[in-house]
């Protein structure tokens, strides 16, 4: 997602690393990158124009300080480079903002109603259904979904297979009139007392009179308090074109972007709140009913940036956990009693969280490199066979699954190899000893989620994290890592080392030897 701007924007902080002062020669070059992966993720032009100029004007006018207050009362060290990073930060935030605390209008009295419109094949119909389920986790509410696409083959049949799943009421009338259904589906929403009503409406292949004007009578019918523009990021420029057309006829309140999670170059989600002046509300980043967020622009600058999203983080692992649950495991596995099913559970909810790269772009410390690791999320798929393979009593005590028939079993069960299970231990064996460590430095407790401090990550959003995992290295491993490595199995080592790390005798011994087959 938004990879191309943010090459662009990485390589300029690179650049920037270590210069010493801000002057028009080293701000030209870092805008003329920046200039250059804007317009290659179609950015519209004018857009790019305004934005370099508005980061130009302000680092060049302002006074770069040195040292800067956090919300805390903090002071922290800044660099000149760091400065302009800031500013660009900021600029990209004002032009995909601001937005509402709210998304959604309220009507004067239920149901409130919500309007999508756009080009065919732009996922109306699944955003429908997205909505659906935001609607139902955010507010507890009731929705109704209307079938107003008479057009295109098996669209009201979509509907009511989406709305079966969410268990979602949903109004059709074949071969009706659309403005007629959307009408009547006011009168069946307040009939079941729903809280609020989609209008799901045709598309077109482009816009034309005959959709135009079809939408703007449903507008006049229904007066619905919120149309949502449905856009394809997909589409490139074409889909600031497309904004532009359906705002002048319709007077929008806001778009939903679509398909983020694909080959989208990103432009038109930085083009269309400038070009338009409507913002973004939501945006979809998958085919599941779940993947549909509220648009933050502070937090895609900083994802576009390179900063990762820790908020977003926190607020998928608020969606997936229950926090009292959460607490338990995570005291239980800190005081030595980590076992499979406290691992089989972790999979779980990252898997509920999204896949591995999805969360590894959000990482303040793994942005950027998502790109360049292989990362397999199958594996984690092959992991949870094993540990399903295992019996009740050989996931509560894992010292069990050192006998080298039960890793046989449990191997032709889950169709691996004896080596894959073994791997598995070792993994596990490490994480055991780790979880252990970390659990006999009681000031870290604060910092695991579940444990009532979920709030406090938010403020990691600007955190320098050198500090804080410096802090982690040095309170909570031993001064000899090897010590991590005591109680393993004979022959099981971690992954990637070889005995351990060599005392300074053992270096000794090994370069004397070395020395004397030389000499022979």
């Amino acid at each position: 997602m938004f990879e191309t701007i943010s090459k662009g924007f990485r390589d300029i902080t690179q650049r920037m690393h270590g210069v010493r002062e801000l002057n028009e020669d080293n701000i030209d070059e870092a805008l003329r990158a920046i200039r250059a992966s804007l317009l290659e993720a179609d950015v519209n032009y004018h857009v790019v124009k305004r934005f370099l100029n508005n980061v130009k004007e302000r680092a060049l006018g302002e006074e770069v300080r040195v040292s800067v207050k956090d919300k805390e009362g903090v002071v922290h060290k800044v660099t000149p480079g760091q400065h302009f990073i800031k500013i660009c930060q900021e600029e990209l935030e004002a032009l995909m903002g601001p937005v509402d605390d709210e998304p959604i209008k309220m009507g004067p009295k239920a149901p409130t109603k919500i309007m999508l419109v756009g080009l065919q094949g732009s996922g109306k119909t699944t955003t429908a259904a997205k909505l659906c389920f935001w609607l139902k986790e955010q507010y507890k509410a009731k929705p109704l979904m209307v079938a107003g696409d008479v057009y295109r083959p098996a669209a009201a049949k979509q509907l009511q297979v989406l709305g079966e799943q969410l268990n979602v009421p949903v109004y059709t009338r074949p071969d009706a009139d659309p403005v007629d259904i959307c009408t009547e589906g006011i009168e069946e929403a307040r009939k079941l007392g729903c809280d609020f009503v989609i209008f799901d409406t045709a598309g077109r292949l482009a816009v034309d009179d005959v959709l135009m004007s079809e939408l703007t009578e449903i507008v006049e019918e229904t007066d619905p308090e919120n149309i949502f523009l449905v856009c394809d990021a997909m589409i490139g420029r074409d889909a600031v074109n497309t904004a532009v057309q359906f705002n002048e006829k319709l007077n929008l309140d806001g778009f939903i972007m679509t398909k983020l999670d694909g080959d989208a170059r990103g432009g038109a989600a930085l083009s269309i709140k400038e070009v338009t002046g409507k913002p973004i509300r939501f945006i979809g980043e998958g085919e599941q009913i779940q993947k549909l967020k509220i648009f933050r622009p502070d937090g895609l600058s900083s994802r576009i940036l390179g900063m990762g999203d820790i908020v977003d983080i926190m607020m998928d692992f608020e969606r997936v956990v229950d926090e009292e649950k959460a607490q338990k495991d995570a005291l239980e596995m800190l005081s030595g009693k980590f076992d499979f099913h406290h691992f089989l559970e972790q999979l779980n909810m990252i898997q509920r969280m999204g896949s591995l790269r999805e969360i590894m772009e959000r990482m303040p410390f793994f942005s950027g490199l998502a790109d360049q690791i292989n990362i397999d999320d199958s594996e984690i798929t092959r992991i949870k066979a094993m540990i399903q393979s295992m019996t009740e009593k050989e996931r509560r005590d894992p010292d069990l699954m050192f006998s080298r028939s039960r890793q046989v079993r449990v191997a032709r069960g889950s169709g691996h190899s004896v080596k894959d299970v073994g791997e598995l231990m070792q993994r596990f064996s490490l994480m055991r000893n780790m979880m252990g460590r970390l659990g006999t430095n009681t000031s870290w407790l604060s910092k695991v989620p579940g444990l009532g401090q979920i709030n406090n990550l938010r403020q990691l959003n600007n955190m320098d994290f050198t500090d804080l995992f410096g802090s982690m290295v040095n309170s909570a491993l031993p001064e000899d890592p090897s010590e991590l490595f005591k109680g393993l199995p004979r022959g099981y080592t971690p992954p990637g080392y070889k005995g351990g790390p060599l005392t300074k005798e053992q270096k000794q011994k090994r370069k004397l030897a070395r020395m004397n087959r030389k000499k022979k």
